[in-house]
C-alpha cells in the first residue's frame, strides 16, 4: 500500500473526558449485545493495538512499493541494462507476499479514522492535522514511491483520510436529508479522484461505509464490511489479504489503550517513507 496512512496518529486520543459526541445506551460490561465488532470474549484489540498493526503492516507494504519495485522490478521492466529476468523474477518473488501482507493497513485506518471522527471533541483540530501531515508528507511520498520532489500525478493518503473525515462531517450535518448526504459523499469522492490521492474514491468509500454499518448487528456489519474490502481483489487476486483486515477489527473492544503521544503516530508516515527512500538509494543507486 502506498499509503497507510494514520493514521498513525492516536486517532481516538482526540477523545476528552466526559465528552462524548455520539452518545450510546448504558450497557453493562458483559452484556453480550454490546455495540462492538465479534463476541465481548474475544474483542482483545484495543486502539493502541490496532493502531501498531497497522502501522507494521503498512511499514512491510512500503518496503516493496518504495524499496524493492522501484529499485529492482521496475527497472528490469522499463529494459534498464544490468537487471536479468533472474534477479527480477527473485525480487518479485519477495515482493508479492510483503505487498500481500501490506493490504491490511489502510482497512483498519480507515475503521480508526471513523472511530476517530465518531469520539472526537474537535472535528476541526482533527482534520487541521490530517491536513497539516499531508502536506508535510508529500515530498516524502513523492521521493519514495514517485522517484521525483514533485509528481503531481499521485498524492499521499492523509489527503484521502482528510476528504473522508469531510464526507463524514457532512454525513452527520445532513442526517435525514438523503440527497444533500449523497451529493457530499459524491464530492468528496470526486475530490479524492480529482487530485489524485492514495486510495482516491475507494477509500472516500470505505471510510463512509464503515461508518454507516457502524450501528449494524455484528454478523451483518462484519459481512457488508469485509465485501467492502474486495475492491482491490478486481485489480489483482493477490490482494485478496485486504478481506482479512476485517479480523482485528472484529477484535476491537472499543477502549483506547494506553495514552501514547499521537503526534508520533503521525510523524511515523514521513520519517519512515523518507528513510526507504535511502535505504533504496543505498542498496540499488
Amino acid at each position: 500500500m502506498e499509503a497507510v496512512l494514520e493514521i498513525q496518529s492516536g486517532i481516538l486520543s482526540e477523545t476528552r473526558s466526559g465528552i462524548q459526541p455520539e452518545k450510546q445506551p448504558a450497557i453493562q460490561p458483559n452484556d453480550p449485545s454490546k455495540d462492538q465488532p465479534g463476541h465481548p470474549r474475544y474483542q482483545i484489540l484495543n486502539a493502541n493495538a490496532l493502531k501498531i498493526i497497522a502501522l507494521v503492516t503498512m511499514l512491510i507494504d512500503h518496503i516493496g512499493a518504495a524499496v524493492i519495485e522501484p529499485g529492482r522490478i521496475f527497472p528490469y521492466e522499463n529494459g534498464v541494462p544490468g537487471i536479468s529476468y533472474e534477479t527480477a523474477l527473485w525480487w518479485w518473488n519477495i515482493d508479492l507476499p510483503i505487498r500481500m501482507i501490506g493490504r491490511l493497513a489502510f482497512p483498519i485506518y480507515c475503521f480508526l479514522l471513523v472511530e476517530g471522527f465518531v469520539h472526537t471533541s474537535s472535528v476541526k483540530k482533527y482534520g487541521l492535522r490530517l491536513l497539516v501531515f499531508g502536506l508535510i508528507s508529500e515530498i516524502p511520498f513523492d521521493l519514495a514511491f514517485r522517484q521525483s520532489w514533485c509528481d503531481p500525478t499521485d498524492q499521499n493518503v492523509f489527503f484521502t483520510l482528510f476528504l473522508g473525515l469531510i464526507a463524514l462531517w457532512f454525513l452527520r450535518r445532513y442526517e435525514g436529508c438523503f440527497w444533500k448526504q449523497a451529493a457530499a459523499f459524491l464530492a468528496c469522492s470526486f475530490g479524492a479522484w480529482a487530485l489524485k490521492t492514495d486510495y482516491d474514491a475507494y477509500g472516500v468509500f470505505l471510510i463512509v461505509l464503515l461508518y454507516l454499518i457502524r450501528r449494524l448487528p455484528k454478523v451483518p456489519r462484519t459481512i457488508v464490511g469485509a465485501l467492502g474490502m474486495t475492491y482491490e481483489i478486481t485489480i489483482a487476486f493477490e490482494y485478496l489479504t485486504e478481506v482479512l483486515a476485517i479480523i482485528p477489527i472484529a477484535l476491537y473492544n472499543g477502549e483506547k489503550g494506553r495514552r501514547w503521544n499521537k503526534y508520533l503516530f503521525y510523524a511515523f508516515y514521513p520519517a519512515h517513507i523518507l528513510v526507504l527512500y535511502f535505504i533504496r538509494g543505498a542498496l540499488f543507486g
